[in-house]
């Protein structure tokens, strides 16, 4: 076998482990709006530092048996995509089960040190399933290495869950793994008409300024590549300090976000006059009232903007007030907004057959960040020790940031860009100068 191949030596389903409801699960809006994104490739890096050999680091059959009960609490993830009566996608509640692949191969852990995204990363640990038809809702890869690690590849259908509810399941799974006769800390709900549209729909005149319903596209003027850049806690400290301004206090996402947006405007040397935007994505589940259930799964995130002229965001002066803008999109959330942009997605519903979305990147005045800092990345421990990084395995299309915690309680932040080439060595520059 060539030592950059993995071979697939079993490929089965893993059903849930007692009976699960049979129903065609309804859809809300902000589950459709992502029914074309298709799935989140992720890959999780262990290391043995045990001197365990590799047929004793990770137990297959245990990890099958711990899934097999974490399915009955999530058990839309053994379903398939499918349509309903009315002709509305659903997820068909079936209890087909999750896909559960084994390999090997002569990588080891060292040979992904820089932990970046690329298609050969997603291609080597990340089960194949984007053209399987019906959609399966979860698959995962468990990759034994030459060295002794193990990669584990995971690809969820997002239209099935958010990062918050992914990690739920990748949580909970584990910590099955971890103890059999655990008992679920946090019960799955899965009653997702709790994100029903208004009737009569209605969307307030002044949501349509907070949040961003469109993705818009074109095409890449040159080569594409994807890097990943760490940034220490003591760095992280310091940029939150120059960024608070008169407020003394800022979120470590907001002045991230800002810093990043003014480099990139800055590399790609964008005119003074045009007006640049920043979008992410921003979670629900608090804003609404009542709040969401803690346990709710499913998609509870609406995307946010942030806009100015290139002047003003690039400006050494403006770093706060830059800031401010993203803080001020976030706290303009509340519950009129997130029903308006609930209300906004259902009466612009185009049904999809959940193909992939349209290739192309973000126009170089905007630009998408998307915040995993503080989710339970390292703690999906299967009994071997938490994951040394996990990653995207692959970066969604130019114009793309991810922030994620830099390690294991380390308190950097690890920031993950998706980008032209011939700004990238600019951007490096400039995110480090100013940190």
């Amino acid at each position: 076998m060539d030592f950059r191949e993995v071979k697939v030596v079993e490929s089965c389903m893993v059903t849930p482990s007692e009976e699960t409801p049979r129903r065609g699960l309804w859809l809300s809006p902000l589950d459709l709006m992502l029914i074309n994104r298709g799935h989140t490739p992720t890959v999780y890096f262990y290391r043995s530092d045990s001197g365990a050999t590799v047929e004793h680091f990770f137990d297959v059959a245990r990890m099958k048996v711990a899934m097999a009960k974490a399915l009955v609490a999530f058990y839309p993830l053994a379903g398939r995509l499918g349509v309903g009566v009315h002709g509305r996608a659903e997820i068909d509640c079936a209890g087909h089960g999750a896909l559960f692949v084994v390999a090997r191969s002569g990588l080891t852990v060292d040979d992904f040190r820089s932990f970046r995204p690329s298609p050969e990363l997603r291609r080597l640990f990340v089960p194949r399933v984007q053209h399987d038809s019906p959609s399966i809702m979860c698959a995962v890869q468990v990759t034994f290495l030459k060295c002794g690690g193990v990669a584990l590849g995971t690809a969820m259908h997002h239209v099935a869950a958010d990062a918050i509810s992914a990690f739920h399941f990748f949580q909970t799974w584990s910590a099955f793994s971890r103890n059999p006769s655990a008992a679920q800390e946090l019960p799955a709900v899965h009653d997702r008409t709790l994100l029903r549209a208004r009737s009569p729909p209605f969307v307030h005149p002044d949501a349509l300024s907070v949040f961003c319903p469109k993705l818009n596209l074109s095409d890449p003027s040159g080569p594409i590549v994807s890097e990943t850049f760490d940034i220490s806690k003591d760095q992280v400290a310091a940029l939150k300090r120059a960024c608070a301004g008169d407020s003394g206090r800022v979120s470590t996402f907001s002045a991230l976000s800002a810093h990043v947006w003014r480099c990139v405007c800055v590399a790609r040397r964008l005119p003074p006059d045009a007006t640049t935007r920043l979008t992410f994505p921003a979670s629900v589940r608090r804003s609404l009232r009542p709040p969401l259930p803690a346990g709710y799964f499913g998609n509870g995130i609406i995307w946010l903007g942030a806009a100015g002229k290139v002047r003003e965001v690039t400006s050494a002066e403006n770093l706060s007030s830059v800031t401010g803008r993203i803080t001020g999109a976030v706290r303009r959330m509340d519950d009129e907004l997130v029903r308006s942009a609930i209300d906004y997605f259902e009466l612009s519903l185009v049904e999809t057959d959940g193909q992939p979305a349209p290739a192309g990147c973000m126009p170089e005045t905007e630009l998408r960040v998307i915040s995993w800092l503080g989710m339970p990345v390292y703690d999906v421990d299967f009994g071997w020790g938490k994951p040394l990084a996990m990653v995207r395995a692959e970066s969604e299309r130019a114009g793309f940031v991810y922030l994620m915690d830099g390690g294991q309680g380390g308190g950097g932040v690890r920031v993950h860009i998706c980008t032209e080439a011939e700004i990238l060595s600019d951007f490096q520059r400039l995110l480090y100068a100013k940190l």
